[in-house]
């Protein structure tokens, strides 16, 4: 049974109410602009969405009092986002690199608290197969990047189950959204609207390691996303 987050004074927690609820419509805004976007094939829309919507997270996240290392974790998130829009080869290692600093950020904020060793081992038998099914068909030049993000990534998504299911779901959710990623640069068979799955399925990742990591320090009343 994992060790929960100590809760803080009530005295700690900044309260500023109106600009948390303020902060949460402007990202629900931001995330059906971003998501109608897509399905829409509206570019422009997207790409004017896209770098607001980790921000107003992390402002909401801040409003709520929320340690430093989620805040980064989350503005590491937008970096990726930004640099994702390019279709460089180098902006996409460098948006990978700051995803993956990003996930540093939540090990770091996990700690040590206790996970399931069976929910490890599901965990590293998924990392494995994808990789050594992904390997042959991704450019040579990315191949170690890529098996070298996986393994962060997919330590994030085990660790994440520490404080409890919604971040743990919110884990699982970011390697299903960087695994559909990898499986177009690989050029696998996509689902329709494939941009649209890895929003929706990163969006909702992000928000709920956020509400996980919130909840575990003040509870559920505080902390709906």
């Amino acid at each position: 049974m994992s060790a929960p987050v100590a809760p803080r004074a009530e005295s700690s927690v900044p309260r500023a109410p109106a600009l948390s609820r303020a902060l949460l419509v402007a990202l629900g805004i931001a995330v059906a602009v971003d998501l109608v976007s897509l399905l829409a094939g509206a570019e422009l829309g997207h790409r004017i969405a896209k770098p607001l919507l980790m921000p107003l997270l992390a402002a909401y996240a801040a409003t709520k009092g929320a340690p430093k290392l989620l805040v980064v974790a989350l503005l590491f998130g937008w970096g990726g986002d930004v640099f994702l829009l390019s279709d460089a080869d180098w902006a996409f290692l460098v948006g990978m690199g700051s995803f993956a600093a990003g996930h540093v950020c939540y090990l770091v904020l996990f700690g040590r608290r206790r996970t399931s060793p069976a929910l490890g081992a599901l965990y590293a038998v998924a990392l494995v197969g994808t990789v050594a099914l992904l390997w042959p068909d991704l450019p040579a030049e990315l191949r170690i990047p890529v098996a070298g993000y996986s393994l962060l990534l997919t330590a994030m998504a085990y660790r994440a189950s520490s404080l409890g299911l919604l971040a743990g779901l919110g884990g699982a959710l970011f390697l299903l959204s960087d695994t559909l990623i990898a499986t177009g640069v690989a050029e696998w068979p996509q689902p329709p609207a494939p941009d649209f799955w890895i929003m929706l399925t990163y969006l909702a990742a992000q928000c709920l390691l956020a509400t996980g990591a919130l909840r575990a320090m003040y509870g559920e009343s505080r902390t709906t996303v």
